[in-house]
């Protein structure tokens, strides 16, 4: 079993709930189109590593790409939330790395099939301690960035999601229940690239936390 680190409280993790084309600049860098929703994929929990842990290079892949995340941990159980309703489940912010095989990932876009076994490998899906919600309140500006081998590759700010955490929440509990040790990743920004092995990885979130993880 994962656990989701909350201060000196461990939550079992649930479903982990990802968004893809949530940044306008990503989507443009990947040329791909806007669509009305951004694209609502899973990783099992099999997926998590912490911060500190070393990412697994599947054989299967020639092309692992970084992808630097805002995290969402959720407190409550909810179904077709409001506003309010989606703030009050958010429990806690995390940094998280959402780890794609991005060669697998292109096969199954062209055949239109499932984005599973580019995103679902052992490792994949790395996260920082849980800073709890009531510690800080996000504004929005704050600074999301990774660093491999020490080059800063993204740099953004959360502003720039098309979605903000709240109506991430919000659009997801309308596709499904959202329960206690959920984990939602809420997209990356521009800046995506190649990882190797050997290669280490820094990402942080200004005043939310920051991870370290390497490739072997």
């Amino acid at each position: 079993m994962k656990f989701a680190k909350l201060e000196n409280e461990k939550l079992p993790i649930g479903k982990i709930v990802c968004l893809g084309r949530n940044y306008s600049e990503h989507i443009k860098e990947m040329g791909h189109e806007k669509n009305p929703d951004p694209v609502i994929f899973l990783k099992t929990t099999s997926s998590i590593i912490y911060s500190g842990e070393s990412v697994i290079k599947p054989e299967s892949t020639s092309n692992l790409h970084y992808e630097v995340e805002l995290v969402l941990l959720i407190g409550n159980t909810i179904r077709n939330a409001d506003d309010e309703q989606a703030d009050l489940a958010i429990l806690g912010y995390s940094v998280g790395l959402d780890m794609t095989c991005r060669d697998l990932q292109s096969e199954a876009i062209k055949k239109d099939e499932p984005w599973t076994l580019s995103k679902c490998f052992d490792t994949s899906a790395v996260i920082s301690d849980i800073l709890p919600k009531f510690k800080y309140k996000m504004n929005g500006k704050e600074k999301i960035q990774l660093s491999l081998n020490n080059k800063i590759k993204q740099s953004s700010t959360l502003d720039k999601m098309i979605l903000n955490p709240i109506e991430v929440v919000k659009f997801i509990s309308s596709k499904m229940t959202l329960e206690p040790g959920d984990l939602i990743f809420t997209g990356t920004p521009e800046g995506v690239g190649q990882a190797n092995i050997g290669d280490e990885i820094f990402a942080s979130i200004e005043n939310i936390g920051e991870l370290e993880t390497n490739i072997i």
